[in-house]
């Protein structure tokens, strides 16, 4: 059963999402981090295993596209 929130509550939690503000500086190390990161991998891995990668992920596409 859904618990009714009361007028404070409600307000309090429109007022936390009016206000959520993210850092700049962490964002701007997020996004150089998740640049870097596929094809940082993709070069440590040799060309049988991402060839393996490769064939995993286009079965599961088919898979869906077929279901």
């Amino acid at each position: 059963m859904k618990r009714n929130k009361d007028v404070n509550e409600i307000a309090t939690s429109i007022v936390a999402q009016a206000t959520k503000v993210k850092n700049p500086a962490a964002v701007a190390l997020g996004r150089l981090g998740g640049l870097k990161g596929g094809k940082a991998r993709a070069e440590k891995l040799s060309a049988e295993k991402r060839k393996e990668i490769a064939k995993k992920a286009a079965q599961k596409r088919w898979a869906k596209s077929e279901a």
